[in-house]
C-alpha cells in the first residue's frame, strides 16, 4: 500500500496578499499543525517523505509536521509547482517519481489546488478543505507507477475543528 497524505497550510495571517509567498502562519495556524501532526502520531501514521510548496506558510506547516514526527528538516523536498498549482496528472507523475521504499508521503500546498487533488485522487470525497486540513489517500499498490486518479481511498480527512 502507499499513502499520500495531503496537507492545506495552516491559518496563515490574513495581510500582506501583495506578498503572498511570504505570508506567515498566525499562532492560531502553529497550534493547528501541531495538534493536527501529534494526533497522526497518535495513530501511528509516519512520514517517510515530506514535499512543500516553498511558499512561508505551506512550509513553516510543514516544518511544524516534521519536527514532531521527528523528520529531519533540511530534508523536506521543495517543490516550486505545489505554489504554482498542478493538474491531477502533473501531481500523480510527481508521485511516480518517489522510490519504491517510500510507503507514506507527505505533501504541502494550496487551496484550491488541494482540495482538487484530494478531490480527483479518491472515489468519494464530499467536503471541504480549511486550513490545516490533512487527508490520508491509500492506494492499494506495491508501486507508486500504480497510482492512478479516482484510485485511492479516503484513510482519514483531519480538520483542527475536530480536534479541540
Amino acid at each position: 500500500m502507499k499513502r499520500v497524505v495531503i496537507v492545506r497550510h495552516a491559518k496563515a495571517v490574513p495581510y500582506g496578499y501583495d506578498e503572498d509567498f511570504s505570508r506567515k502562519l498566525r499562532d492560531r495556524g502553529k497550534s493547528d499543525a501541531n495538534r493536527i501532526s501529534l494526533k497522526l502520531i497518535g495513530d501511528g501514521v509516519k512520514a517517510d517523505l515530506i514535499i512543500s510548496s516553498p511558499a512561508k506558510r505551506a512550509l513553516k506547516t510543514a516544518k511544524i509536521y516534521a519536527d514532531n514526527f521527528r523528520y529531519p528538516l533540511n530534508s523536506i523536498q521543495l517543490e516550486e509547482d505545489l505554489y504554482e498549482g498542478m493538474t491531477t496528472q502533473e501531481f500523480i507523475d510527481l508521485l511516480r517519481e518517489i522510490p519504491n521504499d517510500i510507503q507514506t508521503v507527505f505533501v504541502f500546498g494550496h487551496n484550491p489546488m488541494v482540495y482538487h487533488l484530494t478531490n480527483n485522487l479518491v472515489k468519494l470525497f464530499n467536503s471541504d478543505m480549511p486550513t490545516c486540513s490533512t487527508v490520508g489517500v491509500d492506494f492499494d499498490v506495491d508501486e507508486w507507477e500504480g497510482v492512478s486518479a479516482r484510485g485511492g481511498d479516503l484513510a482519514f480527512h483531519l480538520i483542527p475543528r475536530m480536534l479541540k
